[in-house]
């Protein structure tokens, strides 16, 4: 079964280019057996382009900078994200407080203003809209039960007043606050998907992976997996490891992975923040598209079909996705109108040195170099515990 799509674009190769009007829900969607391609980072390239401030990385932008935060989102739809996140990550009234980042702005504001941009974009393209939470401060300070929970539970109410598809519960470095983030999303009466940032190790705690899964299918989540703190492959890892736990355990969800955009094979448990790069010097370990193929391909072999990306991931990157499950998800998005795959186009290039890359097998075998003979291939993270 296929969901109901209006292609706005014809074919050219024989491949379908289209913007899809989804016009089923997240779980119907996966219920079918399909692919949903995530959106990609959103603190990293804004940060970059001088609308984030690094460090705490709070999302006031969504107010003091909507066309910025518009068209990222954009760039995330033509390159064939299915869901668009509300750019609201690190909203937690405590967060915003903790920061010092903004004075006259309050969360309520942004994540209004969040839900607002999230679904004018989706609507060009017909793809649905995920209301995020993450993780407080006030967790790791050893707050109660019902004062994380009472944070929470004043996002989802601004998430209620908006038109919001699904709920995204992500970036939890703890699995037991994980799970009192899903109760309460679960009561807004949408579907729930939920990610730990850990590594194939577990949570900060040690929970490991299979058990951390779970705990958030139990507490109501409907979509299991990682996202960000570490590579495309070791995420996919972890997921597989929450998949063994479910079965173990009989028990059934969806499963997602939306990793971070850069090599970091140390595979620390305090992911790409404790290496010596971040945040400000991590260029040399971004991820090429060529990557993002074999991460696709490797993810969707894994049996997950929630597969996007998080910080470091461009839209080129979810276009690269997009492009190497063309097959499985029957269209190539409308950014492939300018992109050749695996550089066909290299054919028609007047040096014949470059006109010899045009192929797969040329891009999927390069071992791309670095330009810096004295740096080493690996650095030594700090040990990420707390």
């Amino acid at each position: 079964m296929q969901s109901d799509y209006q292609p706005l674009q014809s074919s050219v190769h024989g491949v379908n280019f289209c913007v899809c009007v989804c016009l089923e829900g997240i779980l119907e969607r996966l219920d079918a057996g399909e692919v949903v391609v995530g959106d990609g980072g959103y603190v990293l390239q804004l940060e970059r382009r001088g609308y984030v401030k690094a460090g705490h990385w709070t999302p006031e932008a969504a107010v003091e900078h909507p066309e910025a935060v518009r068209q990222l989102e954009r760039e995330f739809l033509r390159a064939g994200a299915d869901v668009i996140q509300t750019f609201t990550f690190y909203c937690s009234e405590d967060k915003l407080e903790l920061s010092g980042n903004v004075s006259n702005i309050t969360g309520a504001q942004i994540n209004n203003a969040a839900c607002d941009l999230a679904r004018e974009v989706a609507d060009e393209g017909g793809a649905l809209v995920a209301g995020g939470v993450s993780q407080t401060p006030l967790y790791v300070k050893k707050g109660s039960e019902n004062e994380v929970k009472a944070i929470f539970k004043k996002q989802l109410d601004d998430f209620l007043k908006k038109d919001i598809d699904f709920f995204m519960v992500e970036y939890f470095e703890y699995v037991g606050e994980a799970v009192w983030a899903v109760e309460v999303m679960k009561t807004g009466g949408k579907p729930v998907g939920a990610t730990l940032c850990i590594s194939p190790d577990g949570d900060r705690e040690g929970v490991p992976p299979g058990e951390c899964a779970v705990r958030l299918v139990k507490a109501g989540a409907d979509i299991v997996g990682i996202n960000c703190h570490l590579d495309p492959l070791t995420c996919v890892r972890t997921v597989k490891l929450m998949k063994e736990g479910l079965e173990k355990a009989g028990l059934k969800a969806h499963l997602m992975v939306q990793p971070l955009g850069f090599h970091t094979p140390e595979c620390n448990i305090g992911g790409y923040v404790s290496l010596p790069e971040y945040p400000f010097a991590l260029e040399t370990r971004i991820i090429t598209r060529w990557d993002v193929h074999k991460y696709a391909r490797e993810a969707y072999n894994a049996g997950i079909r929630y597969i996007g990306g998080c910080c470091g991931f461009e839209p080129y990157h979810i276009r690269a996705i997009s492009e190497e499950l063309a097959e499985e998800r029957g269209f190539l998005p409308p950014a492939s109108t300018k992109h050749s795959l695996w550089a066909s186009t290299l054919e028609t290039h007047t040096k014949p040195w470059v006109k010899a890359r045009a192929g797969r097998q040329y891009w999927e075998n390069l071992l791309p170099a670095s330009g810096r003979p004295k740096c080493p291939s690996m650095a030594t993270p700090t040990d990420g515990r707390p």
